[in-house]
């Protein structure tokens, strides 16, 4: 057949598309293999793709959800920014949320891919660093009511020129960051896998031709779109809301009142968050990037969960927002907690979507990612940053229970730390890991996933602590008749027994000997607890997930009914 002016048949298109996702996974690899933060190497708290040279999203690896739809943004901004400024051997940086990122902690690394002196494509590659500077170790202060309290911020530079590294950029982030070494060995990571993503797309060109492979590109995305609007359509036309509450934001207890009415109208959908409000003093900010992201992430899950993500599923979608919301955030309105308040644009829309698609969406989950950080001096007196994302409880759908112990919906395929990591990079000591059956879960038909709690000592004196963690008051949601999940929290418990309780706290002074308790939430019910079969909650009592008492309380469970 005929496409973009040359030959082109279904055989190659299908190795093309197969090479672009090892190209990508590829990338991936070397990231974690090379990498100097735990963070990124060990929680993976990064992703790689590939893009159109117009920007457009064709291939992206398994990693952090929330760069989804970020990744087209950024690229589409440096490609303003530098518009016939750019060689073979340049390569990007950018951590700007407000020019598409997320916050100044994630640096997106970015190399327009040449391919007979024209630009078929780009790599990018955006990880968490560990520190850019700031007011606070780890550089996001949960009480920041600017973004010059968050650290370098680099909105679009040439980090490498003519393939040689830019001493005078490079200079000003090792000057502002707390752990350059660190800092180094991250950035090195970051440009070796855009490289060898050019690399591989070269050999790729030069086997299937320049125009080939971006006939390719357009058509992935073209039949990626018209699957992603068959799906849409198949759902009954109509408008949709929902509301809910943001615990916070982190300079203020107040409650926030955030709300979207999601339309269907044939095969496009429209997600509008009209009458959010105005951006907050505190960090939960997103801005609109961090937005499309988060609101992309849901409509993948309805129309394409299991298939590779790309641009052309997301051109049905219209996210509509004014300037300068929680969600929309303007400089220099902070936003270094940025995935705490795009969590709930998430649920949100999957809260107004979930009625539609029932065996697919769930209730609500401990949505939070529960981040402490933990800073200070080791016995040695090194210094160190700890950072971890938490698992917690999803809620349940309407043909099965919640997930247990799963990250959080901003997050994706990412990991907290083995044990036996943890404990040989920080001063700390794992006393405790195990489900938060204590707290519970949502009782219903379909029972939430159970949280987690995880528990540190502390080993060393010269430590401290920042948290900022969401539904610590307003609880997952249940639907259809399922009880609300249970709160997240952080505890510490010092030696004389005392325990004392935060949610978004600034600074936490620990001792040695200290316990930090993180406690993650259980996720929503769905469905009449009682007409819970009583196999399954025979089996939750067995498992320790539930007692006799208190599953007679929820369920209206007898023993003798379980037979």
């Amino acid at each position: 057949m005929q496409m973009g002016g040359c030959h082109f048949d279904p055989v190659t298109q299908e190795i093309i598309e197969g090479k672009l996702i090892a190209i990508v996974d590829e990338m991936g690899i070397v990231m974690a293999r090379t990498s100097m933060s735990p963070v990124i190497y060990e929680v993976l708290d990064f992703a790689c793709g590939l893009l159109t040279a117009e920007g457009e999203l064709v291939a992206q690896m398994n990693g952090i959800t929330l760069f989804t739809g970020t990744f087209g943004r950024q690229v589409k901004s440096l490609i303003a920014r530098f518009a016939g400024d750019l060689s073979d051997g340049d390569v990007l940086l950018t951590n700007d949320p407000y020019a598409g990122g997320t916050h100044a902690c994630d640096f997106a690394i970015v190399k327009p891919i040449f391919v007979q002196g024209q630009i078929l494509a780009y790599a990018i590659n955006v990880a968490h660093y560990i520190d850019v500077g700031g007011s606070v170790p780890g550089s996001l202060a949960p009480n920041a009511t600017s973004v010059f309290q968050e650290g370098l911020r680099l909105p679009g530079v040439k980090i490498v020129r003519n393939d040689v590294l830019a001493d005078d950029i490079l200079h000003v982030i090792l000057e502002n960051v707390r752990m350059p070494d660190v800092a180094m060995g991250d950035l090195t990571a970051q440009i070796a896998t855009v490289r060898v993503a050019a690399r591989r797309v070269g050999e790729m060109a030069q086997k299937y031709g320049f125009s080939n492979v971006s006939a390719s590109f357009e058509h992935l995305l073209n039949v990626s779109e018209r699957m992603s609007r068959a799906a849409i359509a198949a759902l009954p036309d109509g408008t949709y809301h929902a509301t809910d509450t943001i615990d916070g934001d982190g300079v203020s207890e107040a409650p926030i009142s955030v709300q979207v009415a999601v339309t269907i109208a044939g095969d496009a959908i429209t997600a509008d968050f009209t009458g959010c409000p105005p951006s907050v003093a505190g960090p939960i900010n997103c801005a609109r990037g961090a937005l499309e992201s988060a609101v992309r992430t849901i409509l993948k899950a309805l129309v394409g969960p299991q298939t590779p993500s790309n641009e052309g599923w997301f051109r049905p979608l219209t996210v509509v927002a004014p300037a300068g919301t929680v969600f929309t955030a303007e400089k220099p309105a902070p936003t270094g907690w940025y995935y705490e308040g795009s969590v709930h644009a998430s649920e949100l829309v999957w809260k107004a979507l979930a009625p539609l698609v029932p065996e697919r969406f769930s209730a609500g989950s401990y949505s939070s990612l529960c981040v402490v950080y933990i800073a200070g001096e080791d016995q040695s007196g090194t210094p160190f940053i700890h950072i971890e994302p938490q698992h917690g409880g999803w809620g349940a759908s309407r043909d099965r229970d919640g997930a247990n112990a799963l990250i959080a919906l901003t997050d994706g395929d990412t990991y907290n730390y083995s044990v036996e990591v943890m404990e040989a990079r920080f001063p700390l000591l794992v006393k405790r890991y195990g489900f938060n059956t204590e707290g519970g879960a949502g009782a219903g038909r379909r029972r939430g996933g159970y949280g987690i709690v995880r528990e540190y000592q502390i080993l060393s004196g010269k430590t401290s602590a920042y948290c900022s963690f969401g539904r610590t008051k307003t609880m997952p949601w249940g639907m259809q008749g399922g009880q609300n999940g249970s709160a997240n929290g952080l505890q510490i418990e010092a030696l004389d027994g005392t325990t004392h309780h935060h949610g978004r706290s600034a600074h936490i002074p620990l001792s040695e000997g200290d316990v930090v308790r993180i406690i993650t939430g259980g996720g929503g019910g769905w469905g009449d607890p009682f007409e819970r079969e009583p196999s399954m909650v025979a089996d939750d009592i067995k498992n320790g997930f539930v007692s006799e008492d208190i599953a007679c309380a929820l369920y209206g469970f007898q023993g003798r009914n379980a037979q």
